[in-house]
């Protein structure tokens, strides 16, 4: 947006502060609020989208890059192993978890994902089908030149299990879980 301003002669001033006054699309990219930590949540739930997100933080990433990612049940099997081979291949640190597992065993897909991973047995895997504990586990592992992606839900405010749904955010989670912690190291 901010080059074709520019090629259509606004100057640069007026563009900056226009690109600042544009608010961030809730879920995409979204920075949660976490002192010196660096804590992002985005809606990416598919291979494709998933190495885009992490393709866009690496380069930004001082120190390591950390996902937090399930796949949804009743949706598309075959990416489970392919957005697993991307958080390989991208993130130094990848936590695999449960995400709207609808009327599929949790479980069941977690292990889906799992076999797509190179190294199963690499340290830089953790399972944990809990998304709450999943989401606390990397922000207590983040350091402050580390960045915590936390993927596939995004703006959703929601979590299916069965035919259920029950209220999950990961933002509240995630603000909730910083806020523990700072007043634990605090």
């Amino acid at each position: 947006a901010g080059g074709v301003c520019l090629a259509a002669g606004f100057d640069l001033e007026t563009v900056a502060a226009g690109l600042s006054a544009l608010e961030a699309i809730p879920g995409r990219l979204e920075k949660v609020e976490a002192g010196d930590l660096s804590v992002i949540i985005d809606y990416a739930h598919t291979d494709d989208a998933l190495k885009n997100v992490l393709a866009t933080l690496k380069p930004l990433c001082k120190g390591k890059l950390r996902v937090v990612f399930g796949c949804g049940g009743d949706r598309d099997k075959t990416k489970r192993p392919r957005m697993a081979r991307v958080a390989e291949q991208l993130a130094d640190f990848a936590i695999v978890t449960s995400d709207n597992p609808r009327t599929e065993d949790p479980q069941a897909i977690i292990d889906d994902v799992v076999a797509g991973f190179e190294n199963r047995d690499s340290e830089a895997i953790t399972i944990e089908p809990d998304r709450k504990k999943a989401i606390e586990i990397a922000i207590d592992a983040a350091g402050p030149d580390d960045i915590a992606l936390i993927a596939g839900k995004g703006h959703e405010t929601y979590q299916i299990i069965g035919t259920e749904k029950f209220h999950f955010s990961d933002r509240e989670i995630a603000l909730g879980h910083v806020a523990k912690r700072s007043h634990r190291l605090g």
